[in-house]
C-alpha cells in the first residue's frame, strides 16, 4: 500500500512542472530575434493566392447555368443522398421515414418553394434539424446541382421528372430569382 501511495505522489509531483508554459515561442506581433526585422509575425510571401473558405464562398455565391445535364447531376446525387429521407419525389416519405425516423418537410410546401437556393445549399452543408450535414460529402458543385434538381421537383408539382436531360423540366426556371438579367 505504501508503494503505491508513493508511486502516486510522484505522478502528482510529476504533473508539477511548468516546462511547456515556460518554453520560448514567438507570440503573434511580440519583437523576435529571430529575424533580421525584428517582427515575429511574418508577411505573406508574394504570389501567395487565398484557398479554402474564398474558393467555398465563390461556389456558393454564384449559381451555375441550369443545363439539362446539371439536372441529370442534381437527380443522379438526389438520388443518392436525399432520397432516403426525401423521397423520389421530394414529399418527405422515403425509406428512412417509412421505418420510423421523423419525416422531413415535403419540398412542395410554399415555404420551401419560397427559400433561396441558399437555404437548401446551407442545408445541405450544415444540416437542419435532425438531418446531419453533407458538407463532407458533397462537393458545391453537386450541392448546386441538387438544388436545381429541388427545383424542378418544385416546379413539376412533386412528379418526379424522368429524364431532365431531355427536357421534362425547363431549364431557365430552376434558379429564377438568383439569376441575373
Amino acid at each position: 500500500m505504501r508503494r503505491l501511495i508513493a508511486l502516486a505522489a510522484l505522478i502528482a509531483l510529476a504533473g508539477c512542472w511548468q516546462d511547456m508554459a515556460e518554453q520560448p515561442k514567438d507570440v503573434a506581433y511580440d519583437p523576435s530575434g529571430a529575424w533580421s526585422d525584428g517582427a515575429s509575425a511574418r508577411p505573406l510571401v508574394a504570389g501567395t493566392v487565398a484557398r479554402g473558405a474564398i474558393d467555398r464562398l465563390e461556389s456558393l455565391i454564384v449559381p451555375p447555368q441550369v443545363t439539362p445535364a446539371l439536372l441529370e447531376r442534381g437527380r443522379e446525387r438526389f438520388t443518392i443522398y436525399c432520397m432516403p429521407c426525401h423521397g423520389y419525389d421530394g414529399t418527405g416519405d422515403g425509406r428512412v421515414v417509412q421505418r420510423g425516423f421523423p419525416p422531413p418537410p415535403s419540398y412542395l410546401t410554399a415555404r420551401l418553394r419560397a427559400a433561396p437556393a441558399a437555404h437548401f445549399l446551407g442545408v445541405i452543408e450544415n444540416g437542419f434539424g435532425v438531418m446531419y450535414p453533407y458538407g463532407d460529402r458533397v462537393p458545391p458543385a453537386d450541392r448546386w446541382a441538387i438544388v436545381a434538381y429541388i427545383r424542378a421537383l418544385q416546379l413539376a408539382g412533386g412528379v418526379a421528372p424522368s429524364h431532365p436531360a431531355r427536357g421534362d423540366v425547363p431549364v431557365d426556371t430552376a434558379f429564377p430569382s438568383e439569376v441575373a438579367p
